[in-house]
């Protein structure tokens, strides 16, 4: 085990401000959707792949972004990242036309799976002498997370208000200058000699890419046209032949036997799922309150800043004691069953709605479902694995859930067209399809919690304190 590193809480500062930012880049873009689809050009269709691009090459990257912290070590990774996230924030930024700024969200992605799991890697190599300052270190990091959606939705409302769109991009620039110069304050440890699997995945990504465009397209030129067809069959292709990889290569980004860690099918089921609800629900979200109640960026932001805050005090300050009582299943299970209640509750906005009635009670029951469910599934999905499958897990855990996202967003955006969210400025339509894409939201959530509840193997009350015994127990591991 290697020495105690005497700046390891100045490191874990610049980790969680990485944490922060990557979740921030999620949730800053969300009030500022309509200004950005007004000046680009974007349909109301299109306009999700200002989300999908980011989430698509995020997710699909995640895996080889941990498998290059492990063989070139996570310092060099980590900075490697935040220099492709500020190029992409610059191109984002700069754009003036539609389809240049969805490329320069998916470089933001590609920067932000080199960042996220290399970050989790040195947070381990930080503190995995001693498993109370590691279980204190990450719930700060996992605090930066609902902290970065939660200042993402209030400073996106205050760029777009009184400054413009392109600030939410250019805020990335100085921020990323800055975490590169503190990188010194990181363990520089070399990487180890091994393949990378580019094949893998390139059909990983590709797969999904096409998966969602198939699915984006489909309610214009027909769920049973040829083009539909084929796309959505090339999809499967893709992935069909990144699992035939992960299982022929010698070093796979994937290797398959990983899913005999247990309870590792099951969270990641459910946090595939709680992607599919929830990211949708906040996006359409926003544009209810901006397109149907008529708020401006700044009024939007502040309107959902109740929830996120709701999700911060949670994850940082209960969830965590409740897992400890409870154990993760019921959280899991229940939090999903919570937020269903939250999205059909969502489903009754109207026309001529208000914040209080339409919105408020019913985001804050959505928001305590989430801040029940997330960390306990991600918590499953790591624990059982061993020292050399940590980061493994971490990354599959975190690609399902940027994977349930991109194709929820995807497939209810498609339902919400077709009931009438693609026709601006007829109220009744666009609520007509925002309350039918909360529905299918609820009933995905819905689905997630009982068949956690239904298939995951049950786990006993002191479950996260155990896993932290574990993750030392097993030695030195790192989680990407």
């Amino acid at each position: 085990m290697s020495a105690v590193n005497p700046r390891r809480w100045w490191a874990l500062v610049v980790l969680a401000a990485a944490q922060f930012m990557v979740i921030m880049d999620t949730s800053i873009i969300g009030v500022a959707l309509p200004e950005m689809q007004q000046d680009l050009g974007f349909s109301q269709g299109e306009l999700q792949w200002v989300f999908n691009a980011y989430v698509i090459a995020f997710g699909g990257l995640l895996l080889l972004g941990g498998r290059l912290s492990d063989l070139l070590g996570a310092r060099k990774v980590f900075s490697t990242g935040w220099v492709i996230l500020i190029a992409g924030s610059v191109l984002a930024a700069a754009a003036q036309t539609a389809w240049v700024e969805v490329a320069g969200r998916a470089v933001q992605g590609v920067g932000g799976a080199l960042i996220a799991p290399s970050a989790m890697t040195l947070l381990m190599m930080l503190f995995m002498h001693d498993p109370k300052e590691l279980g204190k270190a990450m719930a700060l990091y996992g605090a930066a997370a609902p902290a970065g959606g939660t200042a993402g939705v209030f400073l996106g409302g205050v760029f777009t208000e009184w400054l413009s769109w392109p600030w939410v991009f250019i805020i990335y620039i100085p921020i990323g200058v800055a975490t590169l110069a503190a990188t010194k304050l990181l363990p520089d440890v070399g990487g180890r000699r091994g393949g990378v699997d580019v094949l893998g995945a390139a059909s990983v990504t590709a797969g999904l890419a096409l998966a969602v465009f198939a699915v984006v397209r489909a309610p214009e030129v027909g769920w049973t046209s040829t083009g539909t067809v084929l796309q959505l069959a090339g999809a499967a292709a893709l992935l069909l032949l990144f699992f035939v990889i992960q299982k022929t290569l010698r070093e796979p980004l994937m290797p398959l036997g990983i899913w005999r860690v247990p309870r590792l099918g099951s969270a990641n089921l459910a946090m595939a799922l709680l992607g599919a609800a929830w990211i949708p629900m906040w996006y359409f979200l926003n544009l209810y309150l901006q397109q149907v109640l008529g708020y401006g960026a700044f009024a939007s932001g502040a309107a959902l800043l109740p929830m996120t805050v709701l999700l911060m005090i949670f994850m940082t300050a209960i969830t965590a004691k409740l897992m400890a009582k409870f154990g993760a299943k019921p959280l899991i299970g229940g939090g999903l069953l919570v937020l269903a209640a939250g999205l059909l509750w969502l489903s009754a906005v109207e026309p001529t709605g208000t914040f209080a009635v339409d919105v408020l009670p019913a985001s804050l029951v959505a928001a305590l479902g989430m801040s029940l469910a997330y960390i306990p599934a991600m918590m499953s999905a790591m624990s059982g694995a061993p020292q050399e499958q940590a980061g493994l897990a971490s990354g599959i855990v975190n690609t399902t859930y940027q994977v349930g996202s991109a194709l929820g967003l995807a497939a209810l955006t498609a339902v919400a067209t077709s009931q009438g969210a693609g026709q601006l400025g007829n109220l009744p339509a666009l609520t007509d399809g925002f309350s039918a894409a909360f529905i299918w939201a609820a009933a995905i959530a819905a689905l997630g919690g009982l068949l956690t509840l239904a298939l995951m193997r049950g786990d006993k009350a002191s479950a996260a304190p155990q896993a932290e015994d574990s993750q030392v127990a097993h030695g030195e591991r790192a989680t990407a």
